[in-house]
This record gives C-alpha cells, structure tokens and sequence, in this order.
C-alpha cells in the first residue's frame, strides 16, 4: 500500500510540474504590450518622468510633468507646465485615445525646437521601448 502511495505522488508530481512549466512564457518576447490609451500613456509618462525630469535635462529644467491618467473622457495625458507656476496653462500635452491609443502633442512646446525631440521620445516610449 505504501508503494502505491508513492507511486501517486510520483506521478501527480510529474503532471504537476508539467502543467507548470508550460504556463511560464517560452521567453521574454512572448510577454504582450498593451496599446490601449491608458497603457499608453502610463509608459509615455513614466519615459519623461525619468528621462526629462529625473535625470535633470537642461531642456526641461524649467518644467515640470503633470500625468492626468485617470480619465473620464477616454483620453488619458500628460501635461508639462512651468515648474514656478504648475497651475499655469500647460505648454504641452500629450494624450492618447481608443484601443490601440492614436497620441496626439500639441501646445506651446510643439511650436519649438524641441518638439522633434519629444515627437521622437513620446513615439518610442508609447511603443513600449524605455531608453532615453
């Protein structure tokens, strides 16, 4: 009797670790990206946050990041506004919309020479990439 005990915990363990192994992803691309806008945006917001902010860009010394993910309309964004003065307009927004998210830039910001720069970021980082 104590065998056949054995035997079943041999095999249920053989079947449990199978069962396991197969549900690890089969390697580090098979993890998906979400577009939707909010994800989107929240990879688009975390980019500036750490490579326009964080790292202390002279470019965008002067101002300071806003993320208004939450979103009743749908269209979650990011807002950039003069760091002496947050509740000012905002020079730039950049908000995405449905699923996959359509991002859209506009403001003061897009009318300067920046605005290559950050077409380029948003675009890499909405993408999923996170280099600065």
């Amino acid at each position: 009797m104590k065998l056949t005990h054995v035997i079943l915990l041999a095999l249920s363990a053989g079947v449990l670790s199978g069962c396991l192994a197969s549900k690890k992803p089969s390697s580090p691309a098979a993890v998906a990206v979400s577009h939707s806008a909010l994800a989107t945006m929240e990879r688009v917001a975390l980019g500036a946050r750490q490579c326009w902010f964080k790292s202390g860009d002279p470019q965008f010394r002067q101002y300071t990041l806003a993320p208004e993910l939450v979103s009743y309309t749908g269209r979650p964004r990011i807002l950039v506004v003069p760091a002496k003065n947050p509740n000012d307009r905002p020079l730039l927004v950049v908000q995405a919309e449905g699923n996959p998210g359509r991002m859209e830039r506009f403001g003061p910001l897009m009318q300067s020479p920046l605005s290559e720069r950050i077409e380029r970021d948003t675009a890499r980082w909405a993408s999923g990439q996170k280099s600065c």
